[in-house]
């Protein structure tokens, strides 16, 4: 019998796959619905802090419906609806990161507001998230931090750069502490082919990449 986890874990898979295959995709990308954070259970804020630590050997196991939504809110999700704040800062309230989905699929684009994820194009790019980390490639899960300078007016071009690596380092930390709390695994990479990957993706050229962070289970 089909258990729901095992349902849960292939609906990823499923739709990567009918999307890849469907003409015309990027004029009508394709979305899931991710379930609604649970804001209940795990280890306390303190506990979390104690166990926070950087892993680099993960398992292949896929992570469950559930836990990609609960990580994902920590790490970039709106928490208050009625003025779109977020878990982490952004400067002078101009959200200007993306965070995409780098799996063995896909890869797809979280949209914080509608708690969802995005389509964005078809392949494995692990790989290409990393300079030189063998286990980037084969974890289930590595969150690329895109950030649009564009939308930073106003300031010098070295503001602009210590206010998305701040961003960013904020997002990675709330991933680690969630990671810590849910018996999770994860690394925050500055080794990352910024330029060439965000090529790969197709990004316009005011987005760079700074930083990208593996995410999955602990081998054991």
């Amino acid at each position: 019998m089909t258990t729901r986890r095992q349902v849960n874990v292939g609906i990823l898979s499923s739709v990567a796959a009918v999307a890849a295959a469907t003409t015309g995709f990027a004029q009508q990308p394709q979305a899931i619905d991710l379930l609604p954070p649970a804001l209940e259970g795990g280890k306390s804020l303190m506990q979390s802090l104690k166990d926070r630590q950087s892993i680099r050997d993960y398992s292949d196991r896929a992570l469950p419906q559930q836990t990609l939504s609960n990580l994902l809110w920590a790490a970039w999700g709106v928490n208050r609806p009625q003025s779109d704040g977020r878990t982490a800062p952004h400067w002078r309230n101009v959200y200007a990161l993306d965070v995409f989905l780098a799996m063995a699929d896909g890869v797809w684009r979280y949209e914080p507001k509608n708690h969802k994820i995005i389509f964005h194009m078809a392949g494995d790019l692990r790989a290409q998230t990393t300079i030189g980390q063998a286990f980037v490639a084969t974890a289930p899960l590595n969150l690329v931090y895109a950030f649009d300078m564009s939308k930073l007016t106003g300031t010098t071009e070295s503001e602009k750069i210590a206010a998305a690596a701040a961003c960013v380092a904020m997002v990675g930390e709330n991933v680690y502490l969630y990671c810590a709390s849910a018996g999770l695994a994860t690394v925050f990479r500055q080794s990352v082919p910024g330029e060439a990957l965000a090529k790969a993706l197709k990004l316009p050229p005011a987005q760079i990449i700074q930083f990208a962070q593996t995410v999955g289970y602990p081998k054991t």
